[in-house]
């Protein structure tokens, strides 16, 4: 396919590694639901708007809460489509949640004009304690307290939204509409995190663009940052089995696109040099060292004009035009 990574030969020599790391990886992320199976899909209400029309559904993903969900669908399209799942940030705007792909937010501006242009068939959901999802007044005691609830029942508040997120690409790629084949995730900061985590443990992304969170564990220690992240970030044990560069590795030979902000403390700049640094011998090796590209620019937490363009023109070459061949 034209532009999309195809794995070189010698990535089947690499794949039992990554297959086997892949299960610890899941293994460290708490006792998940995987024995629920997911009921029908419900539609709340059916939206037009320019270019799209917007399904406003509830997901039943997990066994536990209903999960609201935003399903976009380009007027314009192929046959079947590209699919991206769009993952919201934190930034602790917990009444946001998977709005801002519509909407936006002040540090990214919104991507749902661009989805519909790209004929990207997009699904975002309000990930736990965010959006609809928010039970509590006061979000973030309600991230706090279902952080330790979860602990309380050997649950990970990070396994449970990575596990929602993992049966919400499971619903994508069964839409009609949707090329199984051509899946991509996309996400800012906590959406970040979640979509170079969801890239590793899960074989069915072909394209991973992460915005603002490429943080390596060992230099956010060294500066002294763990209190700029969340809760719901910390896994047990991680570091025991896991570094941040280990999880990555599990992405290679597909492609992967990130972009980061040279003066943000949630990502220190060093930590994101050092995985290019691990990750690029091993494209190189296993797959085509130009379907990895990390850069940093000279920005805080934000995303620039010049990181949209990186993100469009990934779009395009490793979603959009495949559907041409």
């Amino acid at each position: 396919m034209s532009g999309m990574s195809q794995p070189e030969e010698s990535a089947t020599e690499f794949a039992p590694y990554q297959a086997q790391r892949r299960k610890e990886l899941w293994n460290l992320l708490g006792d998940l639901p995987w024995d629920h199976q997911p009921g029908p899909v419900k539609i709340l209400k059916t939206e037009k708007h320019d270019g799209y029309t917007l399904e406003r559904m509830l997901l039943d993903l997990n066994g536990v809460e209903p999960v609201p969900a935003l399903l976009l669908v380009p007027d314009k399209r192929a046959a079947r489509a590209p699919g991206l799942l769009y993952i919201h940030w934190h930034g602790g705007m917990y009444d946001l949640g998977k709005e801002q792909l519509l909407v936006g937010a002040d540090a990214q501006p919104a991507y749902a004009p661009v989805c519909a242009e790209k004929g990207l068939v997009t699904l975002a959901i309000d990930s736990w304690c965010f959006g609809e999802r928010k039970h509590d007044d006061n979000g973030s005691r309600g991230e706090v307290d279902t952080f330790k609830y979860m602990l309380w029942n050997g649950q990970g508040l990070w396994g449970m939204m990575m596990f929602d997120e993992f049966r919400a690409l499971d619903y994508l790629a069964t839409r009609p509409e949707v090329d199984p084949n051509r899946l991509g995730v996309l996400g800012m900061s906590m959406g970040s995190t979640k979509a170079w985590w969801l890239a590793a443990l899960d074989p069915r992304v072909r394209a991973c663009m992460d915005v603002c969170c490429l943080t390596d564990f060992q230099e956010l220690i060294r500066i002294h940052n763990l209190s700029g992240h969340g809760v719901y970030y910390f896994v047990p044990s991680l570091l025991k089995h896991f570094q941040s560069e280990q999880i990555n590795e599990l992405i290679v030979p597909r492609a992967r696109l990130s972009v980061n902000g040279r003066l943000d403390d949630l990502t220190p700049p060093a930590g994101v040099e050092r995985i290019r640094d691990y990750l690029l011998p091993l494209y190189r090796k296993y797959g085509k060292s130009e379907d990895c590209h990390i850069e940093l620019f000279d920005c805080p937490h934000t995303e620039l004009p010049a990181m949209r363009k990186l993100i469009l023109a990934w779009m395009d070459k490793y979603l959009v035009e495949p559907a041409t061949t």
